[in-house]
This record gives structure tokens, C-alpha cells and sequence, in this order.
């Protein structure tokens, strides 16, 4: 199966798509632009969201769901949040199918049945949930209000690649009412940390927090803050994001309450969110030209078993001693699998499993129960052990933290050597062209020049690093006075 797999050396980006499919995490649709997202794809997504909503609940919000349909009027009630999502918007103008008298045992749109006003199918919820929050606030005692919703929003893409850009896609999204500005910029700093923990501690996947620049802010937004991450290709990746969005979208809704001295005055937001797109950066981090690698916090199976026989009676004596180990594991809260198919050789299994990513496999013999041993194998450094039986939980568990760990310090190390300081504009493009990676390089605070450089290299600012130093120096590209470096990158 694995041999099958492009290397990344070869095409990076064709081995990405092979093995997506061929992992079973994923496939194109009958619908242009849209995915299914399979089984063992899910499984994975479902770890995340176990996690993330935990982390959410812990931090004092509540989930809620709010319609996929927001009417027209509402979604341009926020100026610049409707012009930045309008070119991508999916639009329900009728309400009916009928038969066409044209063309026997097809349908088509009812032209009598045109709604009076259009609904944008949702590509975020600001609008429909600031309006509903209008109705919920009218004073400082009602807040803050910390709701989370779990859904599918839609984007009209006409390039997509599965899981980083689809048309539709699942994902979260935060959005928080408070009393003072203060309150606000706290609660969105706080929930890029959350990403941020997520990221590094269940993906092993290590992220810069950041400010986007006013150009790359969401739209609607006073200030993004972000999580940036980079691939193997040397290209970044946006993890997540947690906007400031001031009082725009209270203005723009009408949402105020009485404050504590009794005036009227407009609530402050936030609003934050990750998708499926997480599911491309966990890809394209770890695994490698065999596949998958996962990180055992988020491994749908944490353990294989594999039965190695020639006879019934030797499957029968391993399956004893394999579900013995099985109870032995889950007792403490590892995921395990017994893959006793007799429809697949053990070689196919293992083709499988090490394509799939499982962080451990376990094969037992005849010969395996005459010495109470196991053979061990660890994917993410495809080497093999024997293992005694008496001690194999002990081990088993430390080994899945010590793979947690290795992952993260491997891209760690990779990440933290793809960050590059540059001086001139020629450093700049030879650094993209040929080591790739992060360009840390000053800026001078522009628009123009932040557009410049994209056009000329494709690079855009990632991130200002809120860890960033102050820093006087002259813009890599107009020579003009800096106050700091800023990330620069090819990005997804």
C-alpha cells in the first residue's frame, strides 16, 4: 500500500492528496468543491473536538447552534464583514422544485417560488448570532456571554484541496459579548492560548502566536490574533485565529446594555475559531513517505494487535493472551485494536496500519506465546523490539508519551531552523527561493510594501510574533525605518 505513495521529495503536494485517500481520511464528492470526510478521518476530527470543547467548557463557555441560513439584510449589517466574505458566498433565492413540462422526469426551480428576501448560506455566523445576542443582552448582568457553536459553514472555493480548502468545512466558532474593551482583548488573547496549548500539546505540532497585520485581520476585526505553524514543505499554515472585533458588530446590531451606573453603552466582541483545516496541518507535519504519523493524543488507535498462525488452534492461543492485553490497556485509557481479519495477511495488516499512522503495533505467534514476549514497533521511528509480556503495559504507556514527545521536538527542531533573519531584499528571496521556510525581516508598517512583496515573492506577512522584540532597523524592501521584525512565509 505505502509503496504506492509518492515521496514528498518527488511532489510534495501530490504526495499530500495520495495520502489522504489512501490513508481513508478523506475523498472528493459528487458536489464540485466538497468532501467527505471518512470513517477514520472523523475519528481523528472527533479527538479534536473532544479535546477543544473540553478546553472551551473549562475556560467557562457553552455551546448553542444558530441557523445556516442568514437573511441578506442581516449579513450586510456589518459594512466590512459582508465585503470581505461576498465574493465567496453561497445564496438560496428560491424555495421550490416542480416538475418541468419541458422535459419529462426532471425538475426544475419554481419560478413562482423566488423568496422575498435572499439568504447567504453561512460562511461565519457574526451576523445571525449579534442579532440573536440583542434579544439576550440588556444588561451588564448578562454579561459576559461565552457561547461556542459547533457547525459547517460554506465558502465558495473554485481551487480546493481536501481538508485545507474546501467549500464547505467543519469547524467552531466562538463569538463573546463583555462589559469593557479590557474584558475583550483578554477573552481573544485567552483563546489563542487555548488554540495554541491544543496545537502543541495533543497535534505535537509547535505554533508562533501572533498579530495579523491590518491587511490580513479578519474582516470586521480591530485586531487577529493567530496561531502560525509550518509544514514540512516550508510552507506556513494558519492554525487558528481570535479576533478583537471591538464594537463593530454591536453598532452595527444595535446590542447595548445598562452598565453599572445605569447608561446605556455598546457590549464589546470576540469572536474565534479552528476547522478540519487542523486535519491538513496534522498531515503534513508528522507523516512521511510510508503515510501517516499520529500523534498518540489523537490516534483514533493507539495499539494495534496483530495475530500472527498457521492453525485455528494457534489463532485461538493468541487471541487469548491478545485479549488479555487488550482489557489490560484499555483499563488505562489506551485505544486499542484487535485486527483478527482473516480476510488480510499479517503484511497486508501492517502495510495498513503503518499507512494509517498507528503509533503502535503489537504482533504475537506461536512462538511469541512459547517465550511470553511480543514484538513492538513504533511507526513514527519504524523500528521493531521484543517485548516481555509481564511488563508490556508499563512500556506501552511510556512509549506513547515519549512518541507524543519526539514528534513535537522533531518539528520543533525543523520549525525552529526554518526561521531565518534577513537583511536585505536578497537575502529575502534567496531564503525563500532555496532553504524555504520563515523570513524574519523588517517591515515598514505599510500596506504598499506588504503588497509589494507578495507580488514579487508570493510571501505574506504571517504574523508581528507576540514574543517580537523592538528592534530599529530599515525595511527589507524600501530601506525606510522599522520598529521590529515580522514573519514572512509562503503559506497555505
Amino acid at each position: 500500500m505505502s509503496k504506492k505513495l509518492t515521496s514528498r521529495a518527488a511532489d510534495y503536494s501530490k504526495w499530500y492528496n495520495e495520502l489522504v485517500v489512501k490513508a481513508d481520511l478523506a475523498e472528493t464528492s459528487a458536489v464540485r468543491g466538497c468532501m467527505v470526510i471518512k470513517p477514520y478521518g472523523y475519528a481523528i476530527w472527533e479527538k479534536m473536538q473532544a479535546e477543544l470543547d473540553k478546553m472551551f467548557k473549562e475556560t467557562g463557555h457553552q455551546n448553542a447552534y444558530f441557523p445556516l441560513f442568514v437573511p441578506k439584510s442581516l449579513f450586510e449589517a456589518e459594512e466590512k464583514n459582508a465585503e470581505g466574505f461576498a465574493k465567496e458566498c453561497a445564496v438560496v433565492t428560491h424555495y421550490r422544485l416542480q416538475n418541468d413540462p419541458d422535459k419529462q422526469g426532471k425538475l426544475r426551480v419554481d419560478p413562482e417560488a423566488r423568496l422575498e428576501e435572499e439568504l447567504v448560506v453561512r460562511p461565519t455566523s457574526e451576523a445571525i448570532i449579534w442579532n440573536t445576542y440583542r434579544n439576550w443582552i440588556q444588561s451588564y448582568r448578562d454579561l459576559p456571554l461565552l457561547i461556542n457553536q459547533w457547525a459547517n459553514v460554506v465558502r465558495w472555493e473554485m481551487r480546493t484541496r481536501l481538508f485545507l480548502r474546501t467549500a464547505e468545512f467543519l469547524w467552531q466558532e466562538g463569538h463573546t459579548a463583555h462589559e469593557t474593551k479590557a474584558e475583550a482583548i483578554a477573552e481573544a488573547k485567552l483563546m489563542n492560548n487555548v488554540y495554541a496549548t491544543f496545537v502543541e500539546n495533543f497535534m505535537a505540532i509547535p505554533v508562533i502566536q501572533g498579530l495579523k497585520t491590518e491587511s490580513e485581520r479578519f474582516a470586521g476585526a480591530e485586531d487577529t490574533y493567530c496561531i502560525e505553524a509550518l509544514m514540512q514543505d516550508g510552507k506556513a499554515l494558519q492554525a487558528g485565529t481570535s479576533h478583537f472585533l471591538g464594537q463593530n458588530f454591536a453598532k452595527a446590531f444595535d446590542v447595548k446594555f445598562a452598565n453599572k451606573e445605569g447608561k446605556q453603552d455598546y457590549v464589546w466582541a470576540t469572536s474565534w475559531g479552528v476547522s478540519t483545516r487542523l486535519m491538513g496541518a496534522l498531515i503534513m507535519t508528522h507523516s512521511d513517505d510510508n503515510g501517516l504519523v499520529l500523534p498518540p493524543s489523537l490516534a483514533p488507535n493507539q495499539v494495534v494487535i496483530v495475530p500472527i498462525y498457521k492453525s485455528e488452534e494457534d489463532l485461538k492461543a493468541v487471541t487469548e493472551v491478545a485479549n488479555s492485553i487488550l482489557s489490560d490497556l484499555r483499563a488505562k485509557g489506551i485505544s486499542v485494536k484487535y485486527d483478527d481479519r482473516t480476510t488480510q495477511r499479517p503484511g497486508a495488516k501492517f502495510a495498513q496500519h503503518e499507512l494509517q499512522g498507528v503509533p503502535l503495533r503489537i504482533a504475537i505467534g506461536p512462538k511469541d506465546l512459547e517465550n511470553r514476549t511480543v514484538e513492538l514497533a513504533r511507526r513514527d521511528t519504524l523500528t521493531k523490539e521484543t517485548v516481555a509480556l509481564d511488563n508490556l503495559t508499563t512500556i506501552i504507556e511510556d512509549l506513547l508519551k515519549e512518541i507524543q514527545k519526539t514528534l513535537f521536538s522533531k518539528a520543533k527542531a525543523f520549525r525552529d531552523s526554518h526561521i531565518t533573519e534577513v537583511d536585505t531584499f536578497e537575502e529575502f528571496k534567496g531564503v525563500l527561493e532555496n532553504k524555504t521556510g520563515f523570513v524574519s525581516a523588517h517591515w515598514d508598517g505599510t500596506a504598499e510594501t506588504e503588497d509589494k512583496i507578495k507580488e514579487l515573492t508570493k510571501a505574506t506577512i504571517r504574523c508581528i510574533p507576540l514574543d517580537a522584540k523592538e528592534e530599529e532597523g530599515t525595511c527589507v524592501l524600501t530601506g525606510k525605518p522599522s520598529k521590529g521584525r515580522v514573519l514572512f512565509a509562503k503559506a497555505y
